[in-house]
């Protein structure tokens, strides 16, 4: 369970990076387009990257942690949800390691 608890973690930091990249550059859209319209291509790419590539690999490997380690079908909800809400990613990883590894032996 420890190499699942990895694999999810990874892909939830790259897809909760990725998500608040694309969450940054939409606030600076109605701050100043000038700019924005400079970054278009940047942000086409992580928007591609994040739905299309990486958001599908992070439920792979959400699904995966969840049937290993047999949880309830809330925290499933909850990691899923991560790849649309910008933050929850990190939040919902803290509280796997709290759930799955208790009493401190967290992978580092």
């Amino acid at each position: 369970m420890e190499r699942a608890f990895a694999r999810y973690r990874f892909m939830s930091f790259v897809t909760g990076t990725t998500l608040l990249i694309l969450c940054c550059t939409l606030i600076l859209h109605y701050v100043d387009l000038a700019v924005w319209k400079d970054m278009y291509v940047f942000v086409a790419v992580v928007g591609v990257g994040h739905g299309m590539v990486l958001y599908p690999i992070y439920l792979v490997m959400s699904f995966n942690l969840a049937m290993k380690a047999r949880l309830h079908i809330g925290y499933l909800v909850m990691m899923l949800l991560s790849g649309f809400v910008p933050g929850l990613a990190f939040y919902t990883e803290h509280r796997m390691n709290l759930k799955l590894f208790p009493h401190g032996h967290a992978i580092a």
